[in-house]
């Protein structure tokens, strides 16, 4: 059964609010299965998302377009609640939606378990607290993207789907460079990386703990080396949407992802004052 048949079985199983909307989003399943029975026309692809929200309209709404997407959620309205559905089973989970202020255990704390268990799984904030501080820390504790409070339901759609199809697209190996070596698709004398395995390493160092958007900014910067980006570019080449956050995103990334390179070597990543970064590890010492 592919994600739109297990959509519309939920959806007409659940009670709706708004039964008008419901009825036009059930219609508007059948019509696209109907007519695409083969083909996942929808969302294009199932994906399990754990969002803790303790807006209980905010959960309700997305569960919506979330079915409508074909992707299956669960809904937790507290912090120790959804990490412990989390730690039940963190290989199910292909997205977590994670909202800041939680009752029982603050969604900052949340995401530092998350990332003890896995450094894999994409994490996007949701705040209501507009303020840089928050979105900084929380991005340094390792969420790869923010939505700030109150948002459309359709960006948060537009940052899920960019955030995923970023993460599949880099487990496509550079075949280019993959030639030179059956192994790794990025290596030089110093640095290796491998997409499909999503390692790096560093002198024969693995560079371990590495985010989604961490293990990005890196690949995207190392395919071309002593090229300077600019923190626009970044934005638009990791997160691969027209950025609507600020440069500050990529800061707070390239802060962490230096921390976690300096525990093997040398630092590859340099900063460019005025302009940006650039990968480069010529100077890199054995």
């Amino acid at each position: 059964m592919n994600c739109q048949r297990k959509a519309l079985k939920r959806l007409k199983k659940k009670q709706i609010v708004n039964e008008d909307i419901g009825k036009v989003m059930v219609e508007k399943i059948e019509i696209e299965y109907t007519k695409y029975e083969n083909q996942m026309i929808l969302g294009g692809y199932c994906m399990n998302i754990l969002m803790i929200e303790d807006n209980e309209s905010v959960s309700e709404m997305m569960q919506m377009f979330f079915l409508n997407e074909g992707w299956e959620a669960e809904f937790k309205y507290d912090g120790k609640e959804g990490l412990e559905a989390f730690k039940a089973d963190p290989q199910k989970w292909d997205m977590i939606t994670l909202d800041l202020n939680l009752p029982s255990m603050d969604g900052m704390e949340v995401g530092r378990e998350i990332r003890k268990i896995s450094s894999t799984v994409p994490i996007i904030m949701l705040t209501a607290r507009d303020s840089e501080s928050d979105q900084v820390i929380g991005l340094e504790m390792g969420a790869d993207d923010y939505v700030t409070k109150p948002f459309s339901p359709l960006t948060l759609i537009a940052r899920i789907k960019a955030l995923h199809r970023r993460s599949e697209l880099a487990t496509e190996p550079n075949k280019e460079v993959a030639a030179n070596n059956e192994n790794f698709d990025i290596q030089t004398d110093h640095f290796k990386m491998n997409l499909k395995t999503r390692e790096a390493y560093l002198d024969d160092k693995a560079i371990e703990g590495l985010t989604p958007k961490e293990f990005d900014l890196l690949y995207t910067m190392a395919k071309k080396p002593r090229q300077v980006f600019t923190r626009e570019q970044l934005l638009e080449l990791v997160w691969d949407y027209q950025y609507f956050g600020d440069e500050r995103t990529v800061d707070a990334h390239i802060k962490k992802l230096r921390q976690k390179i300096e525990k093997v070597g040398s630092q590859v990543i340099q900063t460019v004052w005025g302009v940006g970064y650039k990968f480069d590890d010529t100077e890199v010492a054995r």
